[in-house]
């Protein structure tokens, strides 16, 4: 805010408006001792943290007296159909097949020192940035402060807060430090510890350039995806028809078997493509996006790597789906259905009634993911309700 509209709001709020000034000041402050421990000089503190005001139009924030503001991340608001729009996949695709040729040298390098497919990669980098395109409209570093100060998740964001400044410290300039309401930066969306984990100087120029150089952005994201677990030479997904009658409630990562043992239960691979016999030795859970609307996949250890970069499943079905379009596969066979999707506000409501019930046992987060999903079977199940996993107004109803 403007120093005179600061003026202003102290006096209507009687020094309200100073104290929390002074207060995240001091919560800047407290962070030094941290950022010291990293290398990073009292000059470079204070130049950072100068004038620093927390921008509390973020998401993810708890501020008392105010309704919070929930992550108005594509992801969590849009249905299947919404995100995974087949326009949108021809166009990325066509880019990514252009990129795959103009890149290729690099990609293929990548793929023999680290182990990552140039496709998967391409991918990720068309969803973060748009290949590059997308400017971040963010300051990092106020951004990852107003977090650390009053956000969900303040002590992951504290870590970064303080990383953050390290890069700093380290020559990357400020201007470069654009980032997501999250905090993530570059051409294939890094968290400044994240940064200091996996960013690679690959094009030999002697900087680490994630911002400007390609071969830095993706090379980066492949360590990162490796250091995560990816297996090279294994699927990330096998898009399936599911059986008839198939119990949604096993849809959920801990139900695992040998895709081989999917297949001998009724589940035909997409296209009639039938697995390698490398393929059919991996192991894979079952995953029902939409519960028993649309499509189903067998998801392998490489789904779930994709979805450290961001934890939903729609994400990772983009990013998979995209990178198997760059090799020239098909559109999905089955087609994604017409459901509507709860606001975040509404799953975690039902997220809630589900932990009371004794059917979840995970986080509520307003995220309706595939332990959600299974837990609403299973509460469908015990009260006779059509079994679908898919979490609607007229479920959420039935569990007052």
């Amino acid at each position: 805010m403007t120093r005179l509209l600061a003026v202003f709001l102290l006096v209507v709020t009687g020094g309200s408006l100073a104290r929390a000034d002074a207060a995240f000041d001091a919560f800047l402050q407290s962070t030094w001792p941290a950022a010291q421990q990293l290398g990073v000089s009292r000059a470079t503190f204070d130049n950072a943290v100068r004038g620093l005001e927390p921008d509390l139009k973020l998401p993810d924030l708890v501020i008392a007296g105010r309704v919070d503001k929930a992550p108005e991340q594509a992801e969590f608001v849009l249905t299947p159909s919404q995100y995974l729009k087949e326009s949108t996949f021809d166009r990325m695709a066509a880019q990514g097949r252009k990129l795959a040729a103009e890149h290729r040298d690099t990609l293929t390098r990548i793929e023999r020192e680290i182990g990552v497919p140039g496709n998967v990669l391409l991918a990720i980098w068309g969803r973060e940035t748009d290949y590059g395109r997308y400017a971040l409209p963010y300051d990092a570093i106020r951004v990852l402060a107003t977090q650390a100060y009053t956000g969900r998740r303040k002590d992951l964001f504290r870590i970064e807060f303080v990383h953050a400044l390290k890069m700093l410290q380290d020559g990357v300039p400020r201007t470069k430090l654009r980032s997501s309401w999250g905090g993530a930066m570059g051409m294939t969306q890094f968290l400044p510890s994240e940064f200091y984990k996996y960013a690679t100087d690959f094009d030999g120029d002697g900087r680490v350039d994630i911002w400007g150089s390609i071969p830095d952005a993706l090379a980066s994201a492949a360590k990162q995806l490796a250091g995560k677990g990816w297996r090279p030479g294994e699927p990330w997904a096998i898009e399936v028809r599911v059986p008839a009658q198939t119990d949604c409630t096993i849809a959920e990562p801990s139900q695992v078997m040998p895709v081989a043992d999917w297949l001998a239960r009724g589940f035909i691979p997409a296209h009639g493509k039938r697995p390698t016999p490398n393929e059919m030795k991996v192991e894979a859970s079952l995953l029902l996006p939409e519960g028993t609307y649309g499509p189903g996949f067998l998801t392998a250890k490489n789904y779930f790597v994709i979805k450290e970069y961001n934890f939903s499943d729609l994400y990772v079905l983009y990013v998979g789906h995209l990178a198997d379009r760059i090799a020239g596969a098909r559109a999905f066979e089955t087609p994604w259905s017409k459901t509507e999707q709860l606001r975040s506000k509404d799953v975690e409501a039902m997220q809630r009634r589900l932990t009371a019930f004794g059917f979840y046992k995970d986080k509520v987060d307003g995220k309706a993911g595939m332990l959600t999903r299974s837990a609403l079977g299973a509460f469908q199940k015990a009260r006779g309700l059509n079994v679908d996993c898919w979490p609607s107004a007229d479920v959420l109803r039935r569990m007052n």
